[in-house]
């Protein structure tokens, strides 16, 4: 479970990209780049830098947030204030150096501080601009604050989610900031493909809500033809059937889906009960939806005669989908997650080891790696603003002199 220190090139080595704004969406997309080998200057503002270096659980050692570890691992930390005339005016100079410049501020802030894309694209025609914001470029929604919780309500993932006699629940993480930074992501590497034959950047627009609806299946056509308002329905999907959790003996939760005929037959003989596949409550689809109920209780009564784990390995035997419901201990002491190196342990900025989700997805070739946790504020800033753009350090003592860096 250690660090690869392969020193292969990685499939982004020649791409350059500036990391401005601050949180989980524009950072979440520069840590895929980053991961997969880009060059990530984190721009953050001198003396605080991002509010994500506060955020979650602290270390006890040393008393700093881990999750700064996370999404700021394999990025250089520069500082620089984008509200001083000599901030904007540095940061020009690094864009016309850069492929990509990722921003995740309120439409127009860019505008303002003069680092907006026409101006920005005037000295560099190739610059791929990635833009991450609640609810998009445009529209009347468009100047809003737009956090995760309300996209995430507005893209329809909230309405769904929960049971239906208490109000909407949240997912225990801030999906939508990453699905938007996921499609900020791929809509880089699409516009970098692009520029491949026409030499010309673009803008690529991702917004949370519109981020997380792409991911709402059959919901809006299902509403639009067959007036179906799509419920919270808890634990299970309506008319999918069986899928569901289920009880063990020991008090933890199975997951089990079998909802195919041919895995539900399998699930059936593996309970020591195969005539319930044929019978006509159980033998199709439809008939098995129309009956979930019954059909959960039946394996419910089933599973709560075994231990979880025996349940797992029987129906793991028998060809049916079955898993545990895993927490952080479980990942870390999970044999598959140990023999994909799924986790991986990279020194921490005291030089001690800390366990993290490793690179997705996986290249057969030229595989993303982690090779740092997430910087110190302005850690690299001498070195970059000397290597990207030239400046001497009495040029960089002035400007931090002057609380511009």
């Amino acid at each position: 479970m250690t660090a690869h220190d392969d020193t292969s090139p990685l499939p982004l080595d020649d791409i350059k990209v500036l990391e401005l704004g601050q949180l989980i969406a524009g950072p979440y997309c520069g840590q895929v780049l980053a991961d997969f080998g880009a060059q990530v200057i984190k721009v953050e503002p001198p003396g605080k830098g991002d509010a994500m270096r506060q955020w979650g659980e602290a270390d006890p050692a040393s008393g700093e947030p881990l999750w700064w570890n996370v999404i700021g691992r394999n990025k250089k930390s520069v500082t620089v204030d984008l509200r001083q005339p000599r901030g904007q005016e540095l940061l020009r100079e690094l864009a016309s150096q850069a492929d990509i410049v990722i921003e995740n501020f309120r439409p127009g802030t860019m505008e303002r501080w003069g680092l907006g894309f026409d101006e920005l694209s005037r000295r560099n025609p190739g610059l791929v601009m990635v833009r991450v914001t609640g609810f998009g470029q445009d529209g009347p929604y468009a100047s809003r604050a737009g956090f995760a919780s309300v996209c995430e309500a507005m893209g329809g993932l909230r309405y769904v989610s929960g049971y239906p006699d208490r109000p909407p629940v949240r997912v225990g993480i801030s999906l939508g900031d990453t699905l938007a930074g996921l499609h900020a992501a791929l809509g880089a590497m699409m516009a970098l493909h692009q520029r491949a034959s026409s030499g010309r950047g673009q803008v690529v627009d991702s917004s949370i809500f519109e981020s997380v609806l792409a991911m709402m299946e059959s919901l809006v056509p299902e509403y639009a033809r067959a007036g179906r308002v799509r419920e919270r329905s808890g634990s299970f999907l309506p008319k999918i059937a069986p899928s569901n959790a289920y009880p063990a003996r020991d008090g933890r939760d199975v997951i089990i889906g079998a909802n195919q005929d041919t895995v539900f037959r399998r699930l059936c003989e593996a309970m020591g009960q195969p005539r319930l596949a044929d019978h006509p409550d159980y033998a199709t689809h439809r008939a098995r939806g129309d009956n979930q109920q019954a059909i959960d209780d039946l394996i419910a009564a089933w599973t709560r005669q075994h231990d979880a784990q025996q349940v797992v390995d029987i129906l793991a035997e028998a060809g049916v989908p079955a898993g545990l419901v895993f927490r952080a201990p479980d990942m870390l002491d999970d044999p598959h997650f140990q023999a994909r190196e799924s986790i991986v342990e990279v020194p921490d900025r005291q030089g001690q080891p800390l366990p993290m989700q490793n690179v997705f997805p996986r290249l057969s070739e030229t595989p993303g790696r982690v090779k740092q946790v997430g910087p110190a504020l302005g850690e690299h800033t001498e070195a970059v603003l000397s290597d990207w753009i030239g400046l001497t350090a009495e040029a960089i003592d002035a400007l931090r002199a002057d609380g511009v860096i």
